[in-house]
């Protein structure tokens, strides 16, 4: 089974995150000292990139009861918002279907309050 999430985050202070991601990256222990040189270096110069950091698919699921994270890739990217263009309406159907060619149903939008 494949979950697929889009997330649009306003990033207010990007001090914060860059910091947050720093200390994440610094108690690593299990990564080794020249990916924790390029891992910092990314940080600080790109948000996107702390909050890639950030981020583990493994907290999203693992409490699910019956679900086991078999794979998971993911990414973050800068982006311009504009909730008035075509292309971010989030209750937008992605045209996935089931095997009949009717619509299967699983697409969920969460409104962000």
């Amino acid at each position: 089974m494949r979950l697929h999430v889009e997330l649009v985050l306003e990033v207010a202070e990007p001090e914060e995150l860059t910091g947050a991601a720093l200390d994440r990256i610094d108690t690593d222990e299990l990564m080794p000292d020249e990916e924790r040189a390029h891992a910092s270096s990314s940080v600080s110069v790109d948000s996107a990139e702390a909050l890639a950091y950030l981020v583990d698919p493994f907290d999203l699921v693992g409490d699910v009861p019956g679900v086991e994270l078999a794979q998971a890739s993911w990414s973050c990217e800068q982006i311009d918002y504009d909730p008035d263009a075509d292309g971010w309406d989030i209750d937008e159907e992605d045209g996935e279907t089931d095997e009949d060619g009717q619509d299967d149903g699983t697409d969920r939008a969460a409104p962000v309050t």
